[in-house]
């Protein structure tokens, strides 16, 4: 199988992805056509199918795993695949699990590291909240399968892990460079503060938003099961369950991005800061492993208001 991160412009493509999504389009010229996003284990390509009523192009939906025939060109600076022929497969033509993106790191050991921070936090009362999660099998279990994004960031199996980790240790740095701050409150903030993705995204293949995730997102979520963890402690201090919900419920850290509560503690920016740090490098890593040798300007980015360009040591 040839995996879509080793697509170069001018490939032929024959081998089966799964159909990520699928919408009807129209062009300038009144022409319909459609756009495709094809996904397997090592990333998503955007395609097109410019002639959806050729007679080799048959009728396939979202979730489906397609049999793809194309070819790979350049729009922009970003890789597109322009579809030829499509049909459904049919199951046993197909290893689920080449289609899975997932993280390039070890869950296991992740899952290790992060412990072993939180091991640090000596208040008894976040130390019982963090085992009451963290230390539960079934959860343990779905936060390491877990995805962190749908398409922004660690959209991949161990996305969810691997950003917390990373934003725990970015806290742990902040803890020994400014020491006013709460380690404890920190920690346990971070280790939770995406929780919530939990509830919002579905698990893979589909990794797309639930009826609750639309409704309510990740942040609220996070805050009710932190709120309902802590009431189910005994003797529980209620000014640091509000300070913990606190952190949670500001992490995005402006109300246009979806924060209920913009940072009113030193933790909780120490959060923003840290959440927005990973979010933004590793989305700014995803899009430039994704333009491959191009070294020229890639195009204006949405999330970054900027036209990117990879610097000349990448």
């Amino acid at each position: 199988m040839k995996f879509i991160e080793t697509f170069r412009e001018g490939d032929r493509i024959g081998d089966i992805y799964l159909c990520k999504y699928k919408q009807s389009a129209v062009a300038k010229n009144g022409k319909t056509y459609e756009n495709v996003i094809l996904q397997d284990k090592t990333g998503t390509i955007d395609a097109k199918i410019w002639d959806p009523n050729s007679s080799g192009i048959n009728e396939f939906e979202t979730m489906d795993y397609v049999d793809i025939t194309g070819e790979v060109t350049s729009f922009q600076g970003t890789l597109q695949l322009n579809i030829k022929r499509a049909r459904k497969a049919e199951e046993g033509e197909y290893q689920p699990s080449d289609y899975l993106p997932v993280s390039e790191k070890n869950v296991d050991e992740m899952y290790r590291e992060l412990m072993a921070l939180l091991g640090k936090v000596e208040n008894p009362f976040l130390k019982q909240l963090i085992q009451k999660y963290f230390g539960d099998e079934k959860f343990e279990r779905a936060f390491k399968n877990h995805s962190a994004a749908k398409t922004v960031h660690h959209s991949f199996v161990g996305g969810l892990l691997e950003h917390t980790l990373s934003v725990v240790n970015l806290c742990a740095y902040y803890t020994e460079r400014y020491p006013y701050l709460n380690r404890d409150l920190l920690f346990t903030a971070a280790a939770f503060h995406d929780v919530g993705k939990l509830k919002e995204l579905s698990n893979f293949p589909e990794n797309d938003y639930t009826d609750d995730g639309q409704l309510l997102g990740h942040i609220v979520m996070g805050s009710e099961l932190v709120g309902y963890g802590c009431r189910s402690i005994k003797g529980f201090p209620k000014r640091l369950a509000s300070e913990l919900q606190h952190c949670i419920l500001s992490h995005h850290g402006e109300l246009e991005y979806g924060s209920p509560k913009k940072p009113a503690l030193p933790e909780a920016l120490a959060l923003n800061l840290a959440d927005n740090t990973d979010a933004k490098l590793e989305t700014m890593k995803e899009l430039l492993k994704g333009a491959e040798e191009n070294t020229q300007w890639l195009g204006y980015n949405r999330l970054f208001e900027s036209n990117i360009r990879k610097s000349s040591e990448y």
